[in-house]
């Protein structure tokens, strides 16, 4: 393939965006013959048919798809390029792009990154809150050095690695029937409403399978996208819920809750980092990963 240039990539990402030719030469400063050119020259170039032109608008073909897929990723590389050496300029000696579900952020993470930090104050670590198979995704496509998610999301052809464990508890309120219990399995909570996260959060997911193997269907009645929403609502007799416990810990202050620990195998999760390949990270991203490993270690072997 020849030379693509960076302002032809940019173009037809906003053809993509606007569904035509005439806005997108607007978005983009240009005259419309210079647009309509470059693209019959970049369609020559590939040998291949990129658009449609309906009446309606412009549709991409499927190499079209395909085409915008990789432009996308080359224009936020180049993006994530500028960033990078302009944080060079300005001192900064290293950039991680890190991505995590919400447990992770919420138990673990200020900890481990604060202490990275410490370590380095020079680097820069773009942290991003994301549902796990999301995070799979971003890692797969380029989009985040190091992801942080529960281990039960699929991440073949990446490099997965066990970084910590943690326990989901049945959260009620204080004065609720299962308060004073020891341990509970989720069958003998299954005659109240749940408050939960959103549908796609693998957390809800875990759920309802693990209520599916007793047959009987999980009566969601609210959802939210934080675990202080789902306290806060629990804390107000709406319902319970199910949630890790070192979270429910750094929620709970000032709210009338009981946390009893779930005795259904799958409520022991596992929490895994995971990367594309180790050897090809940055440096710096090496050491953080490194770093967030051991402290997985030294937090397992704590009594």
């Amino acid at each position: 393939m020849k030379r693509l240039d960076f302002v032809t990539l940019k173009l037809f990402v906003a053809i993509a965006d606007e569904h035509s030719l005439t806005r997108a030469a607007e978005r983009e400063h240009l005259a419309l013959a210079a647009v309509s050119k470059r693209i019959s020259d970049l369609e020559m170039q590939l040998g291949i048919s990129l658009l449609y032109r309906r009446p309606r608008g412009i549709e991409l073909s499927a190499a079209g798809h395909a085409f915008l897929h990789h432009a996308r990723l080359m224009l936020e590389n180049l993006s994530q390029l500028d960033a990078d050496m302009s944080e060079y300029r300005i001192g900064i000696k290293g950039h991680v792009r890190l991505h995590a579900n919400t447990s992770s952020v919420i138990e673990f993470l200020p900890d481990d990154l604060g202490g990275f930090m410490d370590r380095f104050p020079q680097i820069r670590i773009d942290m991003k809150e994301r549902l796990s198979h999301e995070i799979v995704t971003a890692v797969r496509d380029g989009l985040a050095d190091i992801g942080l998610y529960t281990g039960h999301v699929p991440a073949e052809g990446l490099d997965a690695r066990l970084w910590r464990r943690d326990r989901l508890v049945l959260v009620v309120p204080g004065h609720h029937r299962l308060a004073d219990n020891t341990q509970v399995a989720l069958e003998e909570a299954l005659d109240n409403d749940f408050i939960g996260l959103e549908q796609d959060a693998s957390l809800h997911g875990l759920l309802q399978r693990g209520a599916h193997q007793f047959e009987q269907p999980l009566r969601m009645r609210i959802q939210v996208r934080s675990f202080e929403g789902i306290c806060r609502m629990i804390d107000r007799g709406m319902g319970v819920g199910v949630l890790p416990y070192r979270a429910v810990s750094a929620e709970r202050h000032g709210l009338s809750l009981a946390t009893i620990p779930l005795t259904d195998e799958w409520a022991l999760r596992e929490l895994h980092l995971v990367m594309r390949d180790y050897n090809a990270l940055p440096v710096i991203a090496r050491q953080l990963v490194d770093h967030l490993l051991r402290c997985g270690e030294e937090d397992s072997a704590t009594p």
